[in-house]
């Protein structure tokens, strides 16, 4: 029987044509895993970016910096340009006088709420920025339930609180201010709400 001969160059194409193939399709997955991490990294990106964007209505600058430690996989913190910087938080101390709310609405307007004190360590921070010839407002009130409650509704926590001996005293003082005394120092005040003294501002730092 006479074996069929293949045409010349034949077989040549044939592998030409696997390796067509094989350099198609490592293309076609490499793109998919580009196109994979791309929408990885924007996904990450998306909420930070966010926030960036929103406190940018207030604040045309910030400031970022690195201390070799990452939070949440992201090494830079970002804060508004001429805020102070603390553990998770930025702080701004206002240089005007307005009452509690007009306070709040302030920081509210820099994309920020009143002072929220979490521990010692922040509060000895606050102390430090501060200028002892004026009293500051807090996030800290009693809207007229007879129970303090922080701004952002962080549970009062009556372990971490910095009250001048003998306050509060007042059930009509349903603010709280942060003010200095004499030979004592730095304390908590319960105040009228509708009295005016600066205020301090916080909003949580921007990772990158």
């Amino acid at each position: 029987m006479m074996q069929e001969k293949l045409p010349q160059g034949k077989g040549g194409c044939w592998t030409l044509r696997l390796w067509s193939a094989a350099v198609i399709s490592m293309l076609l997955l490499s793109t998919c895993f580009i196109m994979s991490c791309v929408v990885t990294y924007q996904f990450m990106m998306e909420k930070p970016n966010r926030r960036l964007s929103e406190l940018h209505t207030y604040n045309s600058n910030f400031t970022c910096c690195s201390d070799g430690t990452m939070v949440s996989g992201k090494v830079w913190s970002c804060c508004p340009k001429d805020w102070k910087s603390f553990g998770s938080h930025c702080y701004f101390t206002t240089d005007f006088v307005a009452n509690w709310n007009e306070s709040k609405e302030k920081c509210s307007h820099m994309g920020a709420h009143l002072l929220v004190i979490h521990s010692q360590e922040e509060q000895d921070f606050i102390n430090g920025i501060l200028d002892t010839r004026w009293g500051y407002f807090t996030g800290l009130s009693d809207q007229g339930q007879n129970q303090w409650q922080w701004i952002d509704q962080t549970p009062y926590n009556e372990s971490v609180t910095f009250w001048h001996e003998d306050e509060p005293n007042n059930d009509y003082e349903k603010c709280v201010e942060i003010n200095h005394h004499k030979d004592i120092g730095w304390g908590w005040n319960d105040i009228v709400c509708s009295s005016e003294h600066k205020s301090i501002c916080q909003v949580k730092k921007i990772y990158l």
